[in-house]
């Protein structure tokens, strides 16, 4: 099969949305956080390696005890541990709570920096993080945040050459593909589809509604 050319590419990408689109539309942010960027943020924290639902759970808890960054900047870990123990990593991420909280308090006036680079200062917060904080918290979309699901799609459809596994890079090669009002949209489109059709171990390709454009598909992968 020859090269594709990255006009096919793109025209391709923007097709792969307009039917994203049609099935998903414009989703809300899975994760509850009130509109509230700081909840945002921690529950973001929260959520690597654990399901949105399981972080809902134990985040209205969190928030009665520590409503603010400076609530949360005081707290022992070991009692944020306590409450969020139902979820994946809850040591680890009991210590980075305090951190991010502190890192608020006297580093940004007790105020989640509405900046995508200064974002990425913070404890444990990477660029993933910082987009879906930048996007749904602040309105500001900076880029495609590129978790499991965008990953192995972005791959599944050829959009990134097969060499390429780092997140970061990924996103760079989405952003080639993509104009920018489209990138605060994909991530919740394409986690909901990596999680109904496109799934890791047995990815539903005979109902998949891209099939014909998806080179996986076509060429068997």
């Amino acid at each position: 099969m020859a090269r594709e050319s990255m006009k096919s590419r793109v025209e391709r990408a923007l097709e792969v949305e307009r039917r994203m689109e049609a099935r998903y539309g414009a989703r809300i942010c899975p994760l509850d956080f009130w509109g509230d960027p700081f909840k945002l943020l921690i529950a973001v924290m929260l959520s690597a390696q654990t399901t949105d639902k399981s972080v809902n759970k134990v985040t209205p808890v969190l928030w009665e005890k520590y409503p603010t960054p400076l609530d949360l900047s005081y707290a022992n870990p070991a009692d944020v541990a306590s409450i969020i123990s139902r979820i994946g990593l809850y040591r680890v991420k009991s210590e980075r709570c305090v951190a991010i909280a502190d890192a608020i308090v006297n580093k940004y006036e007790g105020h989640v920096p509405c900046d995508f680079d200064e974002l990425q200062k913070m404890p444990g917060v990477g660029r993933k993080t910082a987009n879906i904080v930048m996007n749904e918290g602040f309105g500001k979309p900076c880029g495609i945040a590129v978790d499991t699901h965008v990953n192995r799609i972005a791959h599944m459809l050829s959009f990134v050459p097969r060499d390429v596994k780092d997140p970061n890079k990924v996103e760079q090669e989405l952003l080639k593909l993509y104009p920018k009002e489209y990138w605060g949209k994909i991530n919740h489109q394409w986690v909901l589809f990596g999680r109904e059709v496109c799934v890791a171990r047995h990815p539903r390709c005979n109902t998949c509604p891209l099939s014909d454009i998806c080179p996986s598909e076509i060429l068997g992968d």
